[in-house]
């Protein structure tokens, strides 16, 4: 092969992995895209207060109650004794925490059953005999 041919073929070579790499980009901004279609929106400063709710939740939250963890200890080679793990057992209370620091943020409102014409809020009732 001659030389301006190996040239050529390199300068190809170059342009295509160049589009590979334009394209692989493209891509992974359209599976972002289509990842996000069904999500709800949320503006960044509503984020910022749903964040700051939950730190300020974590921050204050009691972890100091040692009723809430389950220990698991164990001698090392020196035979001191050490907490091989801890465990906190009782979640609920701490994400009852973030969900009541978080709402208090927000107005909260219903929603309207969009699936009935004149989109008011349903209320069902079965007779049981």
């Amino acid at each position: 092969m001659d030389k301006d041919n190996v040239e050529l073929i390199e300068a190809t070579v170059k342009g295509l992995q160049d589009k590979i790499g334009s394209l692989n980009m493209e891509l992974k901004d359209k599976q972002k895209e289509l990842e996000d279609a069904g999500k709800p929106v949320i503006s960044s400063t509503v984020m910022n207060v749903v964040n700051d709710a939950i730190n300020y939740a974590i921050e204050n939250y009691n972890f100091d109650n040692t009723d809430q963890y389950e220990l698991d200890f164990s001698l090392d080679y020196d035979g001191k004794v050490q907490a091989e793990t801890i465990n906190l057992t009782d979640t609920y209370e701490l994400m009852e925490a973030i969900v009541t620091r978080v709402e208090k943020q927000f107005k909260i409102v219903e929603e309207l059953d969009t699936t009935e014409p004149d989109h008011h809020k349903v209320t069902h009732v079965e007779k049981i005999i």
